[in-house]
């Protein structure tokens, strides 16, 4: 099993990048901080983020997309990537999940409904993640349908698994994975089948690649388009199915 790790930070370009980026500090963990890209206009949309470091700074690929003024709220992750997993998935270790889960659905929106004046309705609010953030995304979302309408979730890891009952409200789903990264791909295909049983709305992405962030990059203005409207094109390599399931 490959492991998530963090590439460098890309800095978005002075020159093209016309939203901006703040950073706070909570008193969750001694000091976790999350990082929000605030885009230039009033935003449409918010989507809640784990691995809010790296992912927040993906606002710059929003604006070149032709999607709604989109709000990027990123919670920083834990250095340790055991305690990563812990806080991620509700099958290690339920007593810290729980901890991560309250700072990230209780103080996390909070302080941004206040920050920033955001109040968007669950359709207009998603949870991402990549790789343990997958899980996490799609614990979350599961957990709180009343509050995301829109799951999106990339190379999941298997430590979260679709429970045997699933809940009654099911939010919007899309799930991407490579074909390059075969236990990813099946836990993200795994998803996809038990919420279509569901009778949930879900996309399933197959592309060629590995566990990469480009194709999360790449990914995801497809994701912010499909939960809340716009349109934008996929790069014609590497790209093999998108559609609809159940």
């Amino acid at each position: 099993m490959k492991q998530f790790s963090e590439a460098p930070a890309e800095p978005p370009r002075a020159d093209s990048l016309a939203g901006e980026f703040v950073t706070e500090a909570f008193d969750y963990d001694g000091g976790r901080e999350v990082t929000v890209y605030v885009p230039p206009h009033p935003p449409e949309a918010i989507v809640f983020t784990a691995d809010g470091q790296m992912i927040s700074r993906w606002g710059e690929f929003l604006e070149s997309a032709d999607v709604p003024s989109t709000m990027i709220v990123g919670a920083h992750r834990v250095a340790d990537e055991t305690l990563r997993l812990h806080e991620y998935s509700p099958g290690f270790d339920l007593e810290r999940f729980l901890a991560h889960e309250r700072f990230f659905v209780d103080d996390v929106r909070a302080w941004a409904r206040l920050r920033f004046g955001v109040t968007l309705s669950a359709e207009r609010t998603a949870v991402f993640g990549v790789s343990a953030g997958g899980e996490l995304a799609l614990a979350i979302g599961l957990r709180h349908p009343n509050l995301y309408g829109a799951i999106f979730s990339c190379s999941p890891g298997a430590g979260y698994r679709p429970p045997d009952v699933m809940p009654t409200a099911l939010p919007r789903t899309y799930l991407v994975a490579g074909t390059l990264e075969p236990f990813f791909l099946d836990n993200a295909a795994r998803w996809a089948v038990a919420l279509r049983d569901a009778a949930a709305d879900v996309v399933m992405s197959e592309r060629v690649a590995g566990h990469d962030h480009r194709m999360w990059r790449e990914e995801f203005p497809l994701m912010v388009a499909w939960a809340f409207g716009g349109r934008v094109h996929a790069s014609a390599s590497g790209r093999d199915s998108l559609g609809s399931i159940g």
